[in-house]
C-alpha cells in the first residue's frame, strides 16, 4: 500500500505504514497499488473539517474521508472497476489531530505513537468499510484494531 504522508512527522510514518501494511492483509485487501493519504492537522483545521464534512461544531481526534462506498464484510476486491487509467486506486484520506493524540494517550496510559497509531488504523478501517455505530459493529472493529495493533507490538497501554 501506498501513503501520502502531510505534514507527518517522520517518527510516525514508518509505524503507520507498518499498522496499514498488517491492516490491509488481515482485512483481505491485500491488493496492488492501492493508496491513500495521511495527514497531521491542527485543533483548529480539525474542528473546521468536523463542521464543514460532519457538520459536527467541535475538535476531534481523527476523521476519514472514504473513496469508494464500501461496506464490510465487502473488499478492495469488489472495487476494481474504480481503478484508475494507470492502475491504482485511492481509497481515502486521513486526518489526525497530534494535540489531541497526546491528550488522548495521557487519559489511556499509553504512547502517543501508540495513539496515533490506532487513530491512524480507526481511519483506515472506517475508509475499508468497517464502523462502530452499532455495538455489533463496534466489537468487530475493536477486535480488528486490536489484533492488528497487538501484531505490530502496539498493545493498549504500551508506553
Amino acid at each position: 500500500m501506498l501513503i501520502n504522508f502531510e505534514n507527518v512527522g517522520h517518527k510516525y510514518k514508518k509505524i503507520i505504514r507498518k499498522i496499514f501494511d498488517e491492516a490491509i492483509k488481515q482485512t483481505d485487501n491485500d491488493l496492488h497499488d492501492i493508496w491513500a493519504t495521511v495527514s497531521f492537522a491542527k485543533r483548529d483545521r480539525i474542528k473546521e473539517l468536523n463542521r464543514m464534512y460532519r457538520k459536527v461544531d467541535r475538535e476531534t481526534d481523527v476523521l476519514s474521508f472514504p473513496m469508494l462506498d464500501i461496506v464490510y464484510p465487502q473488499t478492495l476486491k469488489d472495487y476494481k472497476d474504480e481503478y484508475a487509467p494507470d492502475g491504482s486506486l485511492y481509497i481515502g484520506d486521513i486526518v489526525i489531530c497530534p494535540k489531541i493524540a497526546k491528550w488522548q494517550a495521557k487519559l489511556y496510559n499509553h504512547s502517543k505513537k501508540r495513539e496515533i497509531g490506532f487513530l491512524a488504523l480507526h481511519g483506515l478501517l472506517h475508509i475499508l468499510g468497517y464502523d462502530h455505530i452499532e455495538k455489533e459493529d463496534e466489537e468487530v472493529m475493536m477486535a480488528m484494531s486490536k489484533k492488528i495493533l497487538d501484531s505490530v507490538g502496539l498493545e493498549r497501554g504500551e508506553k
